[in-house]
């Protein structure tokens, strides 16, 4: 088979030059999809080096580059230690992770990702997962819904929304994109629907996908390995994802504050490295996809 159509890796090379500190040590590309990020590792590390990738979705494995400092593991990057450990890996010297929807997931109408197409009700970024997006919508109670739609896609009228998903799915499941968008049509102004639509879609495919907490469990697992002065390096896409990554490197928790000692020090892991950078004008116009993109960077203290 051929290889699949993933989008154009974002921020290219400001990601893969903070993450590589050391070109004959061992690194990670967390998020592999097309390849991108990881081609431009490999022309920068060793002959010493080593790259081990992660994807979770089948298609990914089409991609898979030839080079013996190179290898793919066909699973969630949140259970990252566990796989490295069956390849004798205990620390890394740099974890990258591009935590955005490849274009290909988009573009496969059969995946259901996107409001621009009709396809079944999926969303799994995993093609084996037990829950898919039909299963959110026809089975989750209206609490939850609004939960999610609130929670996860910052969704204004959310109980609304929920309320009409709900009573819709009483006469007949709810089974395409198609029947989900013609549903909230008529309570979304013209002007605000494609955002809404979107912001919808990400709502169910983040609780689908459980994304943020595999992004939390991922940052710790990642720290954990890194040795000192190792990189951590992540481009998010959305406001919950880089909330999390920035809270995370800041205080090195989700919630409240670093714990401190009796002396008041902060017990936090990491410190940042530099600012937040983001795509400039040219990478936009070559990737519209990029416009959202936020790059932050750390070091294992």
């Amino acid at each position: 088979m051929t290889k699949t159509s993933y989008h154009d890796p974002v921020l290219l090379q400001p990601s893969v030059t903070a993450l590589i500190t050391d070109p004959k040590g061992v690194y990670v590309d967390a998020t592999f999809g097309g390849g991108g990020h990881s081609q431009e590792i490999l022309i920068q590390l060793a002959p010493e080096g080593r790259l081990f990738a992660f994807d979770q979705d089948q298609d990914a494995q089409f991609n898979a580059l030839k080079d013996d400092r190179f290898t793919l593991i066909e699973a969630n990057f949140k259970d990252i230690k566990r796989y490295l450990k069956l390849y004798g890996v205990k620390q890394l010297n740099g974890v990258l992770a591009d935590f955005g929807v490849s274009s290909h997931q988009f573009d496969a109408e059969q995946r259901g990702f996107s409001i621009r197409f009709d396809g079944p009700l999926d969303m799994r970024m995993d093609q084996e997962g037990e829950l898919d997006a039909t299963q959110v919508v026809n089975q989750y109670s209206l609490e939850a819904l609004t939960a999610i739609l609130k929670n996860y896609g910052e969704v204004k009228g959310a109980y609304r929304i929920a309320e009409q998903i709900v009573a819709a799915r009483e006469e007949q499941p709810i089974v395409t994109t198609q029947a989900l968008i013609e549903l909230l049509k008529p309570l979304i102004p013209e002007r605000f629907l494609n955002k809404a639509l979107a912001q919808v879609f990400q709502a169910i495919r983040i609780e689908v996908n459980q994304e943020l907490e595999v992004i939390k469990t991922f940052l710790i697992q990642s720290t954990d390995l890194l040795v000192e002065e190792g990189r951590l390096v992540c481009i998010a896409y959305h406001s919950l994802e880089d909330r999390l990554v920035k809270r995370y490197i800041r205080e090195g928790v989700f919630e409240g504050q670093a714990p401190q000692d009796f002396f008041g020090n902060r017990d936090c892991p990491l410190k940042k490295v530099g600012g937040l950078i983001v795509p400039d004008q040219d990478e936009i116009k070559r990737n519209s996809r990029a416009r959202s993109a936020k790059l932050r960077i750390a070091k294992k203290l």
